[in-house]
């Protein structure tokens, strides 16, 4: 054999197999630098800024805000209030959601199709449109509360401008996030199984608890880390349903921001939320582990 032949056959060093990956991962990269990584930076360093009684910013540093935040009971307890609150929506959600992706994740056909369309087209919505509506259904002249005083009850329920109203508000908001997660996690089940444990005697109880409910849990568990995310950093649901009387990170930071004029307060407790999602991610990465 030639030199030139041996060298035609010569298999293509590791850096060149690797380039076409590096450039097809390069716009995504810079795409995630200047839309998260710079904005994030700069939320970090606005957060030692220095801030004038008028709310303007001198460019001095200071560890004032995070100190505040670190010490301040007010703080600590907006962030704890966050994290059940966000927590409870999380549970709720998947208690309600997950029937609705498994019945269709077994139906077929047109049923199928038609259930898939009514579960995605809250989305086509704004989120906005959907508190509104929440509105016209909680107040106290409500769609409820109007069926509840015809058949008898003398008072109204307070189902607006408290928490009870942020959370049902905010679980049908992210039903759809949470079944199109439990309906990928469901891909992983085979209808054979189930079929194998019901004629191995096992009830259909106690098929799904051994069965079905372990084959989706990498569903469950992405639907309730994406809904978990998007509840605590959600703003215009607990702001109208809650009628400021919730506080939670996400409210705060706007007041802060925007009526308050504090920018470094409100950069700290975006780099607080920024710490909890990835405590979450954390979270979530070690229970597909676990799982898997």
């Amino acid at each position: 054999m030639t030199a030139a032949a041996a060298f035609a056959f010569t298999p293509s060093s590791p850096r060149k197999a690797r380039s076409p990956a590096a450039v097809l991962i390069l716009p995504i990269v810079v795409v995630n630098a200047i839309g998260f990584v710079v904005p994030v930076i700069n939320l970090a360093v606005m957060s030692f800024q220095h801030i004038e009684a008028t709310g303007a910013m001198t460019g001095g540093w200071s560890l004032e805000k995070w100190h505040d935040v670190a010490t301040d009971d007010y703080y600590w307890s907006l962030l704890t209030g966050s994290l059940w609150t966000s927590f409870v929506i999380t549970c709720l959600t998947l208690i309600v959601s997950y029937p609705i992706a498994l019945f269709l994740h077994r139906a077929t056909g047109t049923l199928k199709t038609v259930l898939l369309v009514a579960v995605i087209s809250p989305l086509l919505l704004s989120s906005v449109v959907r508190t509104y509506g929440w509105i016209a259904i909680l107040s106290d002249k409500g769609l409820v509360n109007s069926a509840l005083m015809a058949i008898g009850m003398h008072e109204p329920l307070k189902l607006m401008f408290n928490l009870t109203g942020v959370m049902i508000g905010m679980t049908e908001i992210l039903m759809p996030y949470m079944v199109l997660a439990v309906l990928s996690g469901l891909g992983r089940l085979d209808p054979r199984v189930e079929e194998a444990a019901m004629t191995l005697g096992a009830t259909p109880f106690r098929t799904f608890l051994r069965v079905v409910l372990p084959l989706s849990m990498p569903g469950i568990a992405f639907g309730s880390l994406l809904t978990f995310v998007l509840a605590i950093s959600s703003f215009i649901t607990p702001k109208l349903l809650g009628g400021g009387r919730v506080f939670l990170l996400a409210t705060e930071i706007y007041d802060q921001a925007i009526v308050s004029l504090d920018w470094p307060l409100a950069a700290t407790l975006s780099i607080v939320v920024l710490v909890v999602f990835g405590l979450a991610l954390a979270a979530y990465t070690r229970a597909l582990k676990t799982i898997g």
